[in-house]
C-alpha cells in the first residue's frame, strides 16, 4: 500500500455509514459535497467538449467558445488537439471548476445522429486517439477530464430509455475501444449514459466493474449523467460512484438502509468513497488547497448576480472584466511546450509573447499585482483566439475544389457574400454543453476584415433558412427600466408583487432565481423593430405562458411538458410563436410571462424574428449580387431545429431554400465558394456544380477569422472528414436511430461508418478522411515488415512528394484487411495515421506506427483478444475511399 492509499484508509475510517454515503450524492446541481472532517472541499463540474460554462447559464460570465468536437475529430493532429485541452483547463481553473464533462467518446454510427457535434469521428480508432489527446490536455493542468457517455448513447431519440442490443464482440471493438484509450491516458472520471445496454441501465451496468474498473484498472470515479440514476440498489452494488445532481438521489437514505439490510455490501460504499477521495486529491479538493488564482481575483458575475449584487456588476463592461489571473501554466497551454511543463527559455506562444511573461503577469514578480493579473489575462485571451482561429482552418475541410480556392485578394474588388449564415453563424450545437461566447466572428466579419478597404463586400441574406427566431439580443431591444441594451427579468409571486428583478442581456433565462414564493418568471424589452411587416415573436417554456405586446395579449396558454429530457426541459423548451404586425422604427414593448410549477423547470426564452423575406424576390436578389462581384461566397449551415441534443435529425436537408439559393448563386458565378456551417453530415445535391465547397463545421467564436484566412490562401484548409458524407440519406447504409417496443439492435455489427460503405460496395459522397489542401500529392512507396508475431507493433513508412505550387500538409492514413476466412472482419479498418509536410516538389517520408492491437479481434467463446495469423493487407492513402499503395505483411501466431 503506498503512503497514499493509507492516507485514504485513514481518512475513510473516520466516517460512518452515513457520512460516506452523503458524500456519494452531489450538494448542488454542480458540486459534490464537502467533508470538513477530512479537509474536503466541494468540487465543481461543468459542461465543457466546447468550452467551460461553469456553474451557471449566465450571459455575463461569457466563456472561450472552441470548435465543435466533429471539428477536433477534423484536424487528425493529437498535438493540437492536447493544446486545445489545455485552454479547457485554463478556462476551467479561471472558473474554479475541478472536473470538465469532457470529452464525448460516442460514435457517429447513422449520420442522422441529433449530437455529432459533440463527438468526434465514426472510427473508434480516430475517435480514441482524439479523446486521449484532449484528456491528456485538460489533465496536464490539474483539472479532471470526463469520458462521456459509457457506453453506445450514440443517438437521441429515447436515450433516457432505449435499451441498446450490441453483441460482446462489437462493444468490445467498436464501441468501448474509445473510452479505454481515454483509461490508457489516464482519465480521472468517467459518465454512465443514461441508455441501457443488453438490459441493464447503465448506472447498473456490469461493463462498470468490467471492463473498466477491473481489467482496464480505471482507479477514477464514474459519475451518472445528470438525473440518470433511477435504481438505488442496483447502481449501489454496481460501479457507480458519484450520482448527480443534488441534493436529492434514490441513494441517501435508502442506499444507507440498504447497506444495513444487507442488500448492498459496505465494501461497494468504501470503494465509492476512496475513489471519490483520489479523485479530490487529484483536483487539490483534499488538504491545504493550492493557489488558484492570484490575491485578489473576484468570483464570476454570475455568482454575484444571484448572491444580491448591484446591477453595476451586470453590465457588459464588468462581465468583461477578467475574474482570475492566468498563470505560466495556462499559458502554456497555447504557447506549444509538451503539456504540464514549461517551453524552453524564451519560447514564444501564437502571438509572440514570451511563455514565461505569464508567470510575471500572474502576480509571481512584484507588486501591482492587480494590473498585472489584468495584464496577463489580456495576453491570455489574445493567445487564446489566435489558437481558437487557426484551430478553425486547421479543421476546415475542403471538399471540393475546382481552381476557385484560394481567392486572390488583390483581383477581388467586389466580393458577395450571401445566405442569413453569413451574419448568424452557428457557432456551436444545441443543449446541455453550450456556453455564452465574449464575442463571435461571423463570416462576414472575418471576410471585410482580411480584404479591408481596397474591396467592396456586399452582404445578401437570401431567402429564410426556416431557423426558430433567436433570443432576444441587446442588438434589437433595450430594457424598459434603464433604457440600456438588454432585457428586464423580474420573478413575481402569485399576487403580482415584484419578488426580484435585474437586468439582463439576453431573452434566454434558462436558470431565473429560484425565490421562496416566486410564482412568475416575467421578461420584458423595448422592442425597436428595423422593418414593417409581421415580426415572429416567441416565448419558450413549459406550463401556463403569455405574451403581450404593448399590453395586448398576443398569445396565451397552458403548454404541457411532453418529455422528461433535461435537454429540453432545462436548455431547449420548445418556444411558442405568433405573428404581430410591427412598423419599422416605432418602439414597442414585449413583455413574456411563465408560471413556475412543479416539474416545468424555470427555463424561459424570449424570441423575436424580423419578416420573413419574399423566397423568390431573395432568390433573385442574391443571383444579381453574384452576378455584379469577381467571387461570390455563400454561406449555409444547419438550425437548432436539426442538430440539438435531445433530437435526432429526420432528413440531412439544408432547411428552408438554402439549396435553391446555391443553385441560383452558382448559375450566375462560377466563381462561388459555398461554406457549410453544420457540425455533422448534410446533403449537397448542388455540389458538383460549385467552384469549392468548403467545410467548417460548428467553428466556435473565431469562426469568421479562421474562415478568411483559409478563403485568401494565408492558410491551408487542414480538416480530413471524420465522418463519411453521404450523396442522400437514402444511400447511407446505417440509418436507424428509432428504438423499436424500447430497444434499438445495432445490427449492423462492426459495420458502421466507411466500414459499412465498403462492405455494401457504394460510393458516398466524400469518404471518411476525405479532404484537400493547396497542393497535391503523389503517393509512390509503401514500405511494410514482410512478417511480423501477433500481438507486436510495427512500422509502415510511405513515401510521397508534394506534386503542386505550394507548401503543404497530407494526413497519411493506414488501413488494414485481414486473412480470408470465416471470421467476419471489415473490409478495411483505420490502424494508424500521421501527417507530413513538404515544399513543392519535395519528396518525404510518412511513418506510421500501427499497434498490435490493431490486428487483434475479440473472441466471444473465450472473451479475450485474439489475433488471427496470416496474411493482413496494408493500405495507404489519404481516405478510406482513395487508398493507392497496397502491401501485405504476414501475421504469425505468437509462442
Amino acid at each position: 500500500m503506498t503512503d497514499d492509499e493509507a492516507e485514504r484508509e485513514r481518512l475513510l475510517g473516520k466516517l460512518t455509514l452515513r457520512e460516506k454515503v452523503r458524500l456519494l450524492t452531489g450538494a448542488t446541481t454542480w458540486r459534490t459535497r464537502a467533508e470538513p472532517a477530512l479537509g474536503l472541499r466541494e468540487m465543481v463540474l461543468s459542461d465543457g467538449p466546447a468550452g467551460v460554462r461553469g456553474q451557471s447559464w449566465d450571459e455575463r460570465d461569457p466563456s472561450l467558445l472552441l470548435p465543435s468536437a466533429s471539428a477536433l475529430g477534423a484536424l487528425w493532429d493529437e498535438r493540437f488537439v492536447e493544446r486545445l485541452g489545455g485552454l479547457l483547463a485554463a478556462e476551467a481553473r479561471r472558473k474554479d471548476v475541478d472536473v470538465v464533462l469532457a470529452p464525448t467518446l460516442n460514435l457517429h454510427r447513422t449520420p442522422l445522429g441529433g449530437r455529432h457535434f459533440e463527438c468526434f469521428s465514426e472510427d473508434p480508432e480516430l475517435t480514441g486517439r482524439t479523446g486521449a489527446a484532449l484528456v491528456r490536455g485538460i489533465q496536464a493542468r490539474g483539472v479532471a477530464a470526463t469520458a462521456k457517455h459509457y457506453v453506445a448513447n450514440d443517438s437521441e431519440t429515447d436515450r433516457l430509455t432505449v435499451d441498446v442490443r450490441v453483441s460482446e464482440r462489437v462493444l468490445r471493438e467498436v464501441y468501448l475501444a474509445p473510452f479505454e484509450a481515454a483509461v490508457e491516458a489516464g482519465v480521472r472520471v468517467v459518465m454512465a449514459g443514461y441508455n441501457g445496454v443488453n438490459g441493464t441501465t447503465m448506472n447498473a451496468s456490469p461493463l462498470l466493474t468490467d471492463p473498466l474498473k477491473r481489467e482496464w484498472g480505471f482507479d477514477g470515479v464514474v459519475v451518472s449523467d445528470w438525473g440518470a440514476l433511477r435504481d438505488g440498489d442496483p447502481a449501489g452494488r454496481a460501479g457507480l460512484d458519484l450520482a448527480m445532481p443534488g441534493p436529492d438521489s434514490r441513494w441517501g437514505a435508502a442506499l444507507v438502509r440498504a447497506v444495513e439490510d444487507g442488500r448492498v455490501p459496505v465494501s461497494a460504499v468504501d470503494d465509492k468513497v476512496r475513489r471519490l477521495l483520489t479523485l479530490a486529491a487529484a483536483c487539490g479538493a483534499l488538504g491545504e488547497p493550492p493557489v488558484r488564482a492570484a490575491a485578489g481575483a473576484g468570483t464570476s458575475v454570475g455568482a454575484d448576480a444571484r448572491a444580491g449584487a448591484s446591477e453595476e456588476a451586470a453590465r457588459p463592461e464588468a462581465a468583461d472584466a477578467p475574474t482570475h489571473a492566468h498563470t505560466d501554466a495556462d499559458a502554456d497551454a497555447l504557447a506549444g511546450g509538451a503539456p504540464g511543463t514549461l517551453g524552453p527559455a524564451g519560447a514564444r506562444s501564437a502571438s509572440g509573447v514570451p511563455a514565461d511573461a505569464y508567470a510575471d503577469a500572474a502576480g509571481g514578480g512584484g507588486g501591482g499585482g492587480g494590473v498585472e493579473a489584468a495584464r496577463a489575462a489580456e495576453g491570455f485571451d489574445r493567445d487564446a483566439r489566435d489558437l481558437l482561429r487557426r484551430a478553425v482552418a486547421a479543421s476546415a475541410v475542403l471538399l471540393h475544389n475546382r481552381y476557385v480556392l484560394p481567392l486572390d485578394p488583390a483581383r477581388l474588388r467586389t466580393v458577395a457574400v450571401i445566405g442569413a449564415h453569413a451574419v448568424l453563424p452557428r457557432t456551436q450545437g444545441g443543449g446541455s454543453a453550450g456556453v455564452f461566447p465574449r464575442h463571435v466572428v461571423t463570416p462576414l466579419d472575418g471576410i471585410r476584415a482580411a480584404l479591408g478597404d481596397g474591396t467592396r463586400v456586399v452582404h445578401v441574406p437570401g431567402p429564410s433558412t426556416d431557423a426558430p427566431p433567436p433570443p432576444l439580443a441587446p442588438d434589437l431591444c433595450s430594457d424598459p427600466t434603464t433604457d440600456t441594451p438588454g432585457v428586464r427579468l423580474r420573478l413575481l409571486d402569485a399576487s403580482g408583487n415584484e419578488l426580484y428583478t435585474e437586468h439582463r442581456l439576453s431573452g434566454r433565462q434558462l436558470e431565473p432565481p429560484e425565490l421562496p414564493g416566486a410564482h412568475t418568471v416575467e421578461i420584458s424589452a423595448v422592442l425597436l423593430p428595423g422593418t414593417t411587416g409581421p415580426w415572429t415573436i416567441g416565448v419558450g417554456g413549459f406550463g401556463r405562458m403569455s405574451v403581450t405586446v404593448d399590453e395586448h395579449v398576443v398569445l396565451e396558454g397552458e403548454f404541457a411538458r411532453e418529455t422528461d429530457d433535461p435537454a429540453v426541459v432545462h436548455v431547449n423548451p420548445p418556444v411558442h410563436c405568433v405573428r404581430v404586425p410591427l412598423t419599422s422604427g416605432r418602439a414597442v414593448r414585449v413583455t413574456a410571462r411563465r408560471e413556475l410549477a412543479p416539474g416545468t423547470g424555470r427555463a424561459t426564452v424570449v424570441t423575436a424574428a424580423p419578416p420573413r423575406p419574399d423566397d423568390r424576390a431573395a432568390l433573385a436578389e442574391a443571383a444579381v449580387a453574384a452576378r455584379r462581384a469577381d467571387a461570390a461566397i455563400v454561406v449555409v449551415g444547419t438550425t437548432e431545429h436539426g442538430e440539438s441534443e435531445g433530437y435526432d435529425r429526420t432528413d440531412l436537408g439544408l432547411g428552408g431554400r438554402q439549396d435553391d439559393l446555391v443553385r441560383a448563386v452558382t448559375a450566375a458565378n462560377p466563381h462561388t465558394v459555398v461554406v457549410v456551417n453544420s457540425g455533422g453530415p448534410v446533403e449537397l445535391p448542388w455540389r458538383a456544380q460549385a467552384g469549392a465547397v468548403l467545410l467548417t463545421w460548428f467553428p466556435g467564436q473565431e469562426g469568421g477569422s479562421g474562415l478568411a484566412d483559409v478563403l485568401f490562401g494565408h492558410a491551408e484548409p487542414g480538416g480530413r472528414l471524420p465522418t463519411t458524407w453521404a450523396a442522400t440519406l437514402a444511400d447511407a447504409p446505417v440509418t436507424r436511430t428509432e428504438p423499436a417496443a424500447g430497444r434499438l439492435d445495432y445490427d449492423e455489427g462492426l459495420h458502421i461508418g466507411y466500414r459499412a460503405w465498403a462492405r455494401h460496395h457504394r460510393t458516398p459522397a466524400y469518404w471518411f478522411g476525405h479532404g484537400l489542401g493547396y497542393t497535391t500529392w503523389a503517393y509512390e512507396a509503401l514500405d511494410v515488415p514482410d512478417d511480423l508475431v501477433a500481438g507486436e507493433s510495427f512500422t509502415v513508412r510511405i513515401g510521397l512528394r508534394n506534386t503542386g505550387g505550394r507548401p503543404g500538409r497530407e494526413v497519411v492514413q493506414v488501413y488494414l484487411a485481414g486473412p480470408p476466412g470465416p471470421l467476419e472482419r471489415p473490409e478495411r479498418w483505420l490502424a494508424g495515421y500521421t501527417a507530413v509536410h513538404a515544399a513543392p516538389g519535395e519528396r518525404t517520408a510518412a511513418v506510421v506506427r500501427i499497434p498490435g492491437r490493431a490486428l487483434r479481434h475479440w473472441d466471444e467463446d473465450d472473451h479475450a483478444w485474439r489475433t488471427r495469423p496470416g496474411p493482413y493487407r496494408v493500405l495507404a492513402g489519404r481516405s478510406a475511399g482513395s487508398l493507392p499503395l497496397t502491401a501485405v505483411t504476414l501475421v504469425r501466431a505468437s509462442g
